[in-house]
């Protein structure tokens, strides 16, 4: 799939499917627009309800009548047309519900190679536990890290650098903070929210492998 990452705001992205004619988490208009240079928008996907994912829809769909705009809708997104649940399907990309930091947070995937993982997942981390529980990221993140290794992994916003820097206060590590993509393969090894199974990770942290280590390394990011 061709993916074009767009910057938004201070440290989001939204992504530009050219292809597709299709904006993933536009969080702002202009940006969006720029980017596409005149050419046209068929579709808007939203990875979940907050502001910096979907405040730029009701201008995009001011602009491109009949715009089609695709979320969950278990809560409010302006604009919204079409309801996306778990198991639905768009032009070949599986939508698979990643509840945790949102409870309507969904992740769009492609078996050709490519997730979007908005706020869920990020390089090296995952999003607070705005609306779910640590049990239910868990197991988001357990889902999305069974994906196949060489999958792309595109994030709703660039915290590698601070996440990079709270890696390496636990455990040693020569990964480098990058912007998108990573791939699911080396989050698997360097994410330590993925790796809160591992028996020596939890014994660092003096924790259960699992459910509460996940939720120790939550609590000491979110202070970090």
């Amino acid at each position: 799939m061709n993916v074009v990452p767009i910057p938004c705001l201070t440290d989001n992205y939204a992504y530009w499917l050219p292809e597709r004619r299709v904006i993933i988490d536009p969080s702002e208009a202009a940006a969006v627009l720029d980017r596409l240079d005149g050419a046209s928008l068929d579709a808007v996907w939203c990875t979940h309800h907050h502001w910096d994912h979907v405040g730029g829809v009701v201008e995009l769909a001011a602009r491109f009548p009949g715009l089609k705009v695709y979320g969950s809708g278990r809560r409010p997104i302006e604009g919204l047309t079409h309801h996306l649940a778990e198991g639905d399907e768009l032009d070949g990309v599986r939508i698979m519900a990643v509840p945790g930091h949102t409870l309507d947070a969904l992740a769009f995937y492609d078996p050709d190679g490519d997730v979007f993982v908005g706020d869920t997942m990020f390089a090296m981390g995952c999003g607070r536990l705005f609306e779910g529980d640590a049990a239910m990221m868990f197991a988001s993140l357990a889902r999305l890290a069974a994906l196949p290794p060489t999958t792309r992994v595109w994030f709703g916003h660039d915290y590698a650098e601070k996440n990079l820097a709270f890696t390496r206060s636990i455990v040693r590590t020569d990964r480098q903070a990058l912007p998108p993509p990573a791939t699911m393969g080396l989050e698997v090894l360097t994410n330590l929210f993925l790796r809160a199974a591992d028996v020596d990770l939890a014994a660092t942290l003096g924790t259960v492998p699992g459910v509460a280590t996940f939720a120790a390394l939550r609590r000491r990011r979110d202070h970090f």
